[in-house]
């Protein structure tokens, strides 16, 4: 028997590695993106990439291009490269299998009149446009995405909603997505794998599945 929800105003989620199983798709494509600068450059991309986890995508191109490759990129070429970023990952993350949970975890919430809303890194109509091809819709009251932090959506959510913070929670899987629960005083879940080590801060609640009650 499934333990009873508890009695949440809304639920906000990350995507990619919550909903999506689909971390691996967007790591492969910073190697892709950065092939042309060597694997010195494509590895320390990659870390950067998986030690920053929920950072909004052209703020990552950009550090990545200026600080790790030494190519200074203007804004018109941050634009060309975040395209090519979403040619490489847009159809592997619409077939990404779901994380174990999610789908479950969205229709008990739908059943019980708790709205969910998706808090991406991801920009926002490339993250839009994933949820509808997904057909998930249907569980979500609202899909924000990047160019804004994901402290200034919950904020903004809050607001026009008029929840309260310690009455509603975030699910993800990055340090990133903690500190903006932290920011706007949002409990907070951390998924972390089966076997792997949690990077969240001592005592966060944690699952390696995605679930809104909390251990």
């Amino acid at each position: 028997m499934n333990p009873k929800l508890p009695h949440w105003q809304a639920v906000f989620f990350d995507f990619d590695g919550v909903i999506a199983d689909s971390t691996d798709v967007k790591t492969r494509a910073f190697a892709a993106l950065f092939a042309p600068y060597g694997p010195a450059v494509q590895d320390a991309v990659v870390r950067y990439h998986l030690d920053n986890g929920g950072m909004p995508r052209h703020a990552k191109i950009r550090h990545c291009f200026e600080n790790l490759a030494g190519a200074p990129i203007d804004d018109a070429g941050l634009q060309r490269m975040g395209q090519m970023f979403s040619d490489l990952v847009l159809d592997a993350v619409v077939a990404a299998p779901y994380v174990a949970g999610a789908v479950e975890t969205l229709q008990r919430l739908q059943k019980a009149g708790v709205p969910a809303f998706v808090v991406s890194g991801t920009p926002e109509d490339e993250m839009r446009l994933i949820v509808e091809r997904k057909g998930l819709q249907p569980y979500f009251t609202e899909v924000h995405g990047s160019p804004r932090a994901k402290t200034e959506i919950i904020k903004s959510v809050l607001g026009r909603h008029g929840y309260t913070p310690e009455r509603c929670l975030f699910i993800g899987d990055a340090l990133a997505d903690c500190r903006a629960a932290c920011n706007t005083g949002l409990r907070f879940l951390g998924v972390v794998p089966e076997g792997r080590a949690s990077i969240f801060p001592e005592g966060t609640p944690t699952s390696p599945t995605v679930s809104a009650v909390l251990p």
